[in-house]
């Protein structure tokens, strides 16, 4: 994928499909990669900052590609893209994007949160969509990248649904690390929970949020040792 860095190039290659919305498109290079590479056939770039709009025009100039200025899901009309990604974001703001327009909300949804992770894992659990796959780059600090796609009517949208990838492992650590990474539960992950579990035994006084990190992990380890 020409001009993406690791977490954009994960990205798109999670993404096929004929019409996908970038929101908070930036410089536009994710949709140029993805048109590129045959991958997309039109793109939607969404921004609501004009400097990074006009980057996103320059880049995307003379492609099928519909450049706006809106906030978030403002943007897109229902049924307009089969595919949607928001990338750089905090995990709570990305959250808050797809509840303002659920309606608007595509079947593949695949985001990379900055931060609170277990906010986006939590939209698709209470929005009815299924979390397929979740990946995460190489390099000092990781990104995840998941793809969620929405659960079948009679399945997604009933009070008593949970999404099966979730069955059959603790809710918070599963919230907080990824059913998919603690299944797969390769070397490099176990080595960050195990590098966070340390560090957080050296502090002293944890907070709540934190207190709920080293007791999932530690859980988490526990289990796989036993």
């Amino acid at each position: 994928m020409p001009r993406l860095d690791p977490r954009l190039r994960l990205v798109a290659t999670q993404v096929r499909c004929r019409v996908h919305a970038d929101v908070g498109s930036d410089h536009g290079h994710l949709l140029k990669a993805l048109l590129s590479s045959g991958r997309i056939e039109r793109g939607i770039a969404i921004e609501n900052k004009q400097a990074p709009l006009e980057n996103s025009r320059r880049t995307l100039s003379r492609l099928p590609v519909s450049v706006r200025l809106a906030d978030g899901l403002e943007g897109l009309h229902d049924g307009e893209a089969d595919c949607l990604s928001l990338c750089g974001l905090g995990g709570r703001s990305i959250a808050k994007i797809l509840d303002a327009f659920p309606g608007r909300v595509p079947d593949t949804v695949i985001v990379q949160p900055n931060d609170r992770i277990q906010d986006v894992r939590r939209w698709g659990l209470q929005s009815g969509f299924q979390l397929v796959d979740e990946r995460v780059t190489s390099g000092r600090r990781p990104f995840c990248v998941l793809r969620f796609e929405k659960a079948p009517s009679e399945t997604g949208h009933s009070d008593s649904w949970i999404d099966p990838v979730y069955q059959g492992i603790d809710p918070n650590a599963a919230i907080l690390f990824g059913p998919h990474l603690i299944r797969r539960w390769e070397p490099e992950f176990v080595r960050r929970l195990t590098e966070e579990r340390d560090y957080l035994l050296g502090l002293h006084g944890l907070g709540i949020p934190a207190r709920e990190r080293f007791e999932a992990i530690a859980g988490l380890l526990t289990s796989r040792e036993a």
